[in-house]
């Protein structure tokens, strides 16, 4: 049984959606809903659905800004709004759907399908990723394992040069001047590097420390060895010395 978490900010919309989807299938359950965004927040902070049925407008906090806010979107989100001109930016984030509301039963039953492959592909993917990052942790701490355009690529971290967010995307940069864009926030990529090589700079920046070619002190940056300038946040600033 596939768990469903709503957040609207009007109960009458969650309680459409929970009886449709009651009513239109036996192979989804609403585990959660919410109609305040930072109680959804806390909720996903500690809890993974298998999919986020989301609205776009709400007062305190849209539903795409909402999405930024997470650490981690390890679920399928479908986009549910009364207005048709939010498709291509629910596209941009990653929706696997998108809702008119008032809700079509046919559509639900479409999206409910989606929901479906979508898992089955995270769940065989991630399985994979997993194991294959618990056995460099173990016995291989030079290596990483990355999941990117379909495929699992394997990385010695002695290639990548630094790490740069991108909203809900990171890009690592290589010493041979690749780059590789993965589905995954900064926070998330940060968890698979090791400390020891790996330092969190700035909010939008991870950097190898073994490809540090200066420090600018006065300026508050350091030059990579692709002779990249990163900057350094004033908050990080008394941890990167220590790391140094």
């Amino acid at each position: 049984m596939l768990k469903a978490v709503i957040l609207d900010d009007e109960p009458k919309s969650i309680q459409s959606l929970v009886w449709e989807l009651s009513n239109f299938s036996n192979e989804i359950e609403v585990s959660e809903s919410f109609t305040e965004p930072s109680k959804a927040l806390k909720y996903l902070k500690n809890n993974t659905p298998d999919c986020l049925f989301l609205d776009v407008q709400m007062p305190t906090i849209g539903g795409f800004q909402f999405l930024e806010q997470l650490d981690y979107t390890d679920f399928a989100i479908v986009i549910t709004t009364a207005y048709d001109e939010y498709a291509i930016k629910a596209l941009k984030h990653e929706a696997i759907d998108y809702l008119l509301k008032p809700i079509d039963s046919d559509d639900l039953k479409h999206t409910i399908e989606k929901v479906k492959k979508h898992n089955e592909r995270f769940i065989n993917a991630d399985k994979f990723e997993r194991i294959l990052a618990d056995f460099n942790t173990k016995f291989d701490k030079k290596r990483i394992t990355v999941n990117t355009d379909g495929k699992l690529l394997f990385l010695d971290v002695d290639d990548i040069i630094y790490v740069e967010s991108d909203g809900n995307y990171s890009t690592l940069h290589l010493q041979d001047q690749r780059k590789i864009v993965l589905t995954k926030k900064l926070k998330e990529v940060n968890t698979i590097l090791p400390d020891h090589y790996f330092f969190r700079i700035h909010n939008s920046f991870i950097i190898n420390l073994n490809k540090i070619k200066e420090f600018i002190k006065n300026e508050g940056y350091v030059v990579m060895d692709s002779n990249h300038k990163i900057p350094v946040a004033r908050q990080r600033k008394s941890d990167f010395l220590e790391k140094l």
